[in-house]
């Protein structure tokens, strides 16, 4: 398959973002039907303002390497979103992200990590970011083009093979499932789906 011109870019709200044991909590909306999924990704955080770099000094932007599950309803996602991904991707918690902040000063090669993704307990993804299609400098000199990065933006950089969508049968999130992402050098985000309780009306 050739290389995509340009990556696909969407953009996840703060309200997604959540804690590396925390829960991640699935809204009645998108309990409605299947198709809640993992990927493991390596995340980049911002550490400067970044307009318009070039990709030898893209690094050079980088704070910190973590690892983040970019939780995804496919449904909402490909088939009800309109042809926008932000809505089947943005729900309140679906960026877990951790555990913690790596320096770029010690991890200085992001593109030689171990990355995988682990269902309650069975390893559903294991690759490397050896093998990501955009590069973290690539994708940061790319997103800098007349896109200002600000000090603390993170950046998920992309999931490797496995993910339940591409499988067969689909291996689809459930309720109560246990989700653990880990990245080499940083460690692993560890969380549980849980299943939001519709509110009586009064």
């Amino acid at each position: 398959m050739p290389k995509p011109t340009y990556p696909i870019l969407f953009i996840k709200p703060v309200t997604a973002l959540t804690g590396p044991f925390d829960a991640i909590p699935v809204a009645a909306l998108a309990q409605e039907l299947e198709g809640l999924d993992y990927e493991c990704e390596l995340v980049a955080v911002i550490g400067k303002e970044a307009k318009d770099v070039p990709e030898p000094k893209a690094l050079d932007y980088v704070l910190g390497y973590a690892v983040g599950d970019d939780i995804s309803h496919r449904e909402w996602q490909l088939k009800r979103g309109g042809g926008q991904w932000s809505l089947g991707k943005g729900f309140d918690g679906w960026a877990p992200f951790g555990p913690g902040i790596v320096s770029s000063s010690i991890i200085k090669d992001p593109q030689a990590l171990r990355i995988f993704t682990k269902v309650n307990g069975e390893t559903v993804q294991d690759s490397s970011t050896t093998d990501m299609i955009f590069g973290v400098a690539e994708i940061i000199a790319f997103l800098s083009q007349g896109t200002t990065l600000l000090p603390g933006d993170l950046i998920f950089t992309g999931t490797p093979q496995g993910v339940g969508a591409g499988r067969n049968p689909p291996l689809w999130l459930k309720d109560g499932d246990v989700v653990e992402v880990g990245l080499e050098g940083v460690g692993s985000c560890v969380n549980n789906v849980e299943h939001v309780k519709s509110k009586a009306k009064v």
